[in-house]
């Protein structure tokens, strides 16, 4: 039975010069066409016929890796090529960034297979100028503009993260704006969500640039080089994003822990100065025979101004005591 032909959502062949040609194979071969230098084919993993291609043209290894639901970053030399798992920002409509997208990539010589879950907007940049006729040379230089696209994205997002926490350390530091709490939560969540994801890309995007595979040449392992570089420095500043969201959070403790103890205090001042004034109000209006200024028609403005004086007293000893 002839199987069924699985549907590339890209399928090129590049010559030495990087001049690209579309393949109209419909069960297309794993190696280059005449006169092609290597050839790329890029699939959607939900393709129901993915699976079959694979068992016939990949190595049991790579095609059991690229089918993975789910991966993290890694670069895995095998005898006959290269596995490289790599992570991008999710930028497609109605996803968080947070909710990374991910690449399965199979690297042999003369062929690169791609395997994507959603939109990777890096190598949809590739796959729109394979289509306008230009490629890179090779499959390491293929894995170079790769990373560069992911990192540029990635990096983007770290960016804007960090003006977030600008803003916040601005509003919370300087005007002390308690409200600005509740956005923390989510950036705290954000950070946290994007570090656990570039600390292995970073690993993976060093052991390509410093891996001995001859599918890299010189140039492009300067170019990983460069993106693992550039990864590493993401991932220093997520760390510092996420430590300045931890100080602001103590920061909005402690000025929560402040307003509290002030509000305590004035309380107990209060109940301080009306504890003496509520015993007096309290005792002569026990109804008893033998209270004096029962028969007086001053008695109760003289009470009054008796608490009156006395709360006034009260008031000075508390500031000569400085408490107040």
């Amino acid at each position: 039975m002839t199987p069924v032909p699985p549907h590339p959502l890209a399928a090129f062949d590049i010559g030495p010069d990087g001049t690209a040609r579309p393949i109209a194979e419909a069960w297309p071969a794993a190696a280059p066409g005449p006169g092609a230098a290597w050839r790329w084919l890029h699939f959607a993993l939900a393709d129901p016929a993915l699976a079959d291609w694979t068992e016939a043209h990949l190595p049991a290894v790579a095609a059991e890796a690229i089918l993975q639901t789910e991966t993290r970053p890694r670069c895995t030399p095998l005898e006959g090529g290269l596995i490289v798992n790599l992570r991008g920002v999710n930028l497609n409509a109605g996803a968080e960034p947070e909710d990374m997208v991910s690449l399965r990539i199979w690297v042999a010589p003369g062929l690169v297979v791609s395997v994507r879950r959603s939109k990777v907007f890096a190598l949809d940049d590739l796959r729109r100028a394979a289509a306008a006729g230009t490629a890179p040379t090779s499959p390491g230089a293929f894995l170079a503009e790769i990373a560069e696209g992911l990192t540029d994205r990635f990096e983007a997002v770290s960016v804007q993260l960090e003006d977030l926490t600008d803003a916040l350390e601005e509003a919370i530091l300087e005007r002390e704006d308690e409200d600005r709490a509740v956005d923390l939560a989510p950036l705290r969540r954000k950070a946290i969500r994007l570090r656990r994801h570039a600390g292995p890309q970073r690993e993976a995007l060093g052991r390509l640039s410093e891996g001995q595979s001859a599918l890299i040449d010189a140039e492009a392992r300067i170019l990983l080089g460069e993106s693992a570089n550039r990864a590493a420095r993401t991932v220093e500043e997520l760390d510092a994003v996420a430590a300045r969201l931890v100080a602001l959070h103590d920061h909005l403790e402690g000025l929560r822990g402040t307003v509290m103890a002030r509000n305590g205090y004035v309380l107990s001042v209060v109940a301080a100065i009306f504890l003496p004034l509520g015993f007096l109000t309290g005792l002569f209006g026990v109804n008893v025979a033998g209270m004096p200024g029962t028969a007086n028609p001053w008695a109760f403005a003289l009470l009054s101004a008796a608490n009156v004086v006395l709360a006034l007293g009260l008031l000075a000893l508390f500031r000569l005591l400085r408490w107040l």
